[in-house]
């Protein structure tokens, strides 16, 4: 009798070390990767905060308001939402003016700040666009850039701002975005 139920143990040891790697795989690897995407966010937030203040996110290199190719500085897209108006550091985005400048994406510098326009003019600070130039990047890194968890858009040449392909990522840290976090148009958003 004993030595039944010593061997009935032993052909439960793989049963539970199956069920431990799927609840490893199902619950924690997905949480730790949640978790980093948590903690980019949290770096982009204290990175930026100063930045509410248009004249810090100026001096701290954000002083090119960005307009497409018709000189539309509040940028919507009807029916769907707007991103509202963006400043760029060009100092971020080096491979805009020298495709061989390397090309690199940090959760706490992103390129644009996207400021929604306001009553009186003023504009308070509302999303993190991130960009990098396509070709560029595509030549230097295995895959496309992502951060938070997320893959970024890609948008083809020909586009409405002149510019050469390129990857971008829209993060809502600042206003809620009912539609995504990571959406490139805000509901939200209305442009005068």
């Amino acid at each position: 009798m004993n030595d039944v139920i010593a061997r009935r143990p032993a052909r439960r040891w793989p049963l539970f070390v199956g069920l431990a790697i799927l609840a490893l795989t199902v619950f924690v690897i997905p949480v730790a990767a949640k978790s980093d995407g948590q903690s980019q966010v949290a770096a982009a937030r204290t990175a930026t905060a100063s930045y509410h203040d248009r004249d810090a996110a100026n001096a701290a290199g954000y002083t090119v308001r960005v307009a497409d190719l018709n000189g539309i500085t509040c940028i919507d897209n009807p029916g769907t939402g707007a991103m509202g108006v963006h400043y760029l550091d060009p100092g971020l985005v080096p491979e805009l003016f020298d495709p061989t400048a390397a090309a690199t994406v940090d959760a706490a510098t992103p390129e644009l700040l996207v400021f929604a326009p306001g009553q009186n003019g003023q504009e308070r600070l509302v999303a993190l666009e991130y960009l990098t130039i396509k070709a560029t990047w595509d030549a230097q890194h295995a895959g496309p850039p992502s951060l938070f968890g997320k893959p970024f858009n890609e948008t083809p040449a020909g586009n409405r701002y002149g510019l050469p392909a390129f990857y971008s990522l829209h993060a809502w840290i600042w206003a809620p975005n009912p539609t995504d976090l990571f959406s490139p148009w805000n509901p939200r958003v209305t442009c005068p």
